[in-house]
């Protein structure tokens, strides 16, 4: 397999990533034929995915939005991914231009690529780190340089806790995040659920199955167990719902029936 001159040369890729999957999902090209497959593989029980991945990116917009609205002007994205069309950077700055952007992730093409994407952007940066290990985010010198934790943050999980199984405990590693962050600072998440998949649960559990074989389990959690995420945090309306449900932009029943898989909401600690 010859490796593209973008690809880091410490990564092997030969093993599919959830990141690059993700981005194959979105119509981007920073993937390999190993996360094509996988995807493709999943695709065959849930023909839906991408839509899914969609209403994700088209959720943190608004969220981004809602929050640079009510004066915050740093974002913290864990998780972030492979960078594409309309990042929370793009939003943020948009709305607020002098608005500090941090992103973490800890696989190598997502951190190259952003690095690439962010090059000579002065309040934006990126960091090689991993959820698991809240400290060494917070530690870091980006998030150092550019987040004051004396003043308001958007902190946004989207799409990544989960990837996060209950033994390394995902729910200490938010409340860790939460208790470093000032008041007045928003959490933005979203998960997958089997609740709102239009389809029969085996065939859900399909797709489940193919993220197990490839080693990064896909763990469906229920509503209130996503729920559990956002305590010490009051809700904003309209709460814990379907992605298309969370202040939309469009008429929810004009999304496709797939983007009402899983659940979104922003809260906000006092």
């Amino acid at each position: 397999m010859e490796r593209p001159a973008w690809a880091p040369r410490s990564i092997d890729i030969s093993v599919p990533s959830v990141a690059r999957i993700y981005d194959y999902y979105l119509g981007g090209s920073h993937n390999f034929e190993v996360d094509r497959q996988a995807a493709r593989k999943a695709m065959e029980f849930m023909p839906g995915l991408p839509k899914i991945m969609q209403a994700n990116r088209a959720f943190t917009r608004r969220a981004v939005r809602y929050a640079a609205a009510r004066g915050i002007t740093q974002f913290l994205d864990i998780g972030s991914g492979i960078p594409t069309f309309g990042n929370v950077h793009e939003v943020a700055q948009s709305a607020s231009p002098g608005a500090h952007v941090v992103y973490v992730d800890h696989d190598p093409v997502a951190v190259a690529h952003s690095q690439a994407v962010l090059d000579g952007r002065e309040n934006t940066d990126v960091v090689a780190a991993d959820l698991r290990k809240p400290q060494e985010i917070l530690a870091s010198p980006e998030v150092t340089r550019l987040i004051d934790r004396n003043r308001p943050v958007a902190l946004l999980l989207v799409a990544i806790l989960h990837f996060v199984e209950d033994a390394d405990d995902p729910y200490g590693a938010v409340a860790e995040l939460r208790d470093a962050c000032a008041p007045g600072s928003l959490l933005v998440l979203t998960h997958a659920s089997y609740e709102g998949i239009p389809l029969p649960a085996e065939r859900s559990e399909g797709t489940v199955g193919v993220y197990k074989d490839i080693r990064n389990p896909l763990i469906m959690r229920s509503r209130d167990e996503i729920a559990r995420f956002f305590e010490g945090y009051d809700m904003v309306e309209p709460g814990l719902v379907p992605m298309p449900h969370w202040r939309p932009d469009t008429a929810p029943e004009d999304e496709d029936p797939y983007a009402f898989s899983g659940f979104a909401g922003v809260g906000r600690t006092a």
